[in-house]
C-alpha cells in the first residue's frame, strides 16, 4: 500500500494468532545457569520471545481468544474479525459486529449517506514478549480503510487467575458489558464523529502541526534547519486531502483530520496495542478540542 493514498477497499487483516507456543526451562535449553527471575524462555513459533520467571503461568493465545469467542456466542452477536500478529509476541483480535442495527452511516459531502460506515468493535490484546497485559476493550470499526476507532475508555473487565503454573481468564457475560456501551458510549461518540464532520479544519498544515507537536505524534518540522513537512506529516496530509475528495467534500473537515492520525498510528508508527489506544484517544480529544473551540 501506498501510505500516500487512501484505499476504499483495503482487504481484512487476517494474521495467525494462535503459533505454537511453549514455556521451556532455560538451563536445559542453553546449559547455563539463569538470573533468578528469568529461569523460563517463552518460545513461540520456534522464537524465543522472552525470559520469565520460574512460577510463570503461560496464558496461550488459544486459551485467551478462544474464551472470548466462547463468551460472544453465548451472548448471540454475530461478528467477523480482524486478527494482527506482531513478531509471534504480541497480538490481538478486533471483533466487529455484523448486525446491521448497530451500523452508523456518515455521511458524503453532499448531506447523503454514502460508504463511510462505522461499526461497534471490541478488541483484545494480549502478548507473550510483556508489551501489553490480557485486556479488552470497545471501540469503532471504520469501514474506509479498515482502521480501528479507539476513542474512548470503555474497557472489559475481567481477570486472569494463577493458580501456580495454571491460568484461568474469568470474563464477565459480554451481553450485559455490550448493553452498557451501546446505551452509553456507542451513540453519543458517533455523535461527536457527526460534529467532527460538520466542521471545516480552516487552515490544514497548522492543525497537523498543533495535533502532531503538542502529543508528539510525530515531529512536523523535516528538520530543526527544515520547516516544511516531515515524511509523516505529509502521509498526513495527504490522506486528510484525498479522505475529503474522494467523500466530495469541498474542503477537508475534523473528522478526516482525526482518521488521518488514526490512520498513521495503525499502519505506520511503532507502538504497542496499549499504547496506540492510549495516544488515539488522546489524538481524538485533541481534535475535537480544536474543532469546537474554532466554532
Amino acid at each position: 500500500m501506498n501510505p500516500n493514498k487512501l484505499t476504499l477497499s483495503r482487504e481484512m487483516r487476517h494474521d495467525n494468532v494462535y503459533p505454537l507456543s511453549k514455556v521451556v526451562d532455560v538451563k536445559e535449553l542453553t546449559g547455563f545457569t539463569p538470573r533468578k527471575g528469568l529461569e523460563k524462555a517463552i518460545i513461540s513459533n520456534d522464537k524465543i520471545v522472552n525470559f520469565v520467571a520460574k512460577g510463570y503461568g503461560h496464558l496461550t493465545t488459544q486459551q485467551f481468544f478462544g474464551t472470548v469467542e466462547n463468551k460472544l456466542q453465548a451472548a448471540g452477536l454475530q461478528y467477523e474479525t480482524r486478527s494482527i500478529n506482531r513478531d509471534d509476541r504480541s497480538f490481538a483480535v478486533d471483533y466487529i459486529l455484523t448486525d446491521e442495527r448497530y451500523l452508523a452511516v456518515m455521511k458524503n459531502g453532499n448531506g447523503t449517506k454514502g460508504i463511510d460506515y462505522i461499526k461497534p468493535m471490541l478488541r483484545f490484546v494480549t502478548s507473550y514478549d510483556g508489551s501489553n497485559s490480557a485486556m479488552g476493550f470497545f471501540g469503532h470499526f471504520r469501514q474506509v480503510c479498515t482502521n480501528g476507532l479507539m476513542a474512548h475508555k470503555f474497557d472489559i473487565g475481567f481477570k486472569v487467575k494463577h493458580r501456580g503454573n495454571i491460568v484461568e481468564v474469568v470474563m464477565p457475560e459480554i451481553s450485559n458489558i455490550f448493553e452498557k456501551f451501546m446505551s452509553n458510549d456507542y451513540y453519543s461518540l458517533h455523535r461527536k464523529f457527526e460534529v467532527l464532520q460538520e466542521r471545516i479544519i480552516p487552515n490544514l498544515k497548522d492543525f497537523v502541526k498543533m495535533t502532531a507537536n503538542d502529543l508528539k505524534v510525530f515531529k512536523y518540522e523535516a528538520s530543526d534547519k527544515n520547516p516544511e513537512p516531515s515524511l509523516n506529516a505529509e502521509i498526513v496530509l495527504n490522506i486528510i486531502r484525498e479522505e475529503a475528495r474522494q467523500g466530495g467534500f469541498p474542503e477537508p473537515t475534523y473528522w478526516h483530520g482525526y482518521n488521518a492520525f488514526n490512520e498513521l498510528l495503525g499502519t505506520k508508527l511503532q507502538k504497542t496495542f496499549d499504547q496506540s489506544r492510549k495516544l488515539d484517544a488522546k489524538i481524538f480529544d485533541k481534535v475535537y478540542e480544536i474543532a469546537t473551540a474554532a466554532n
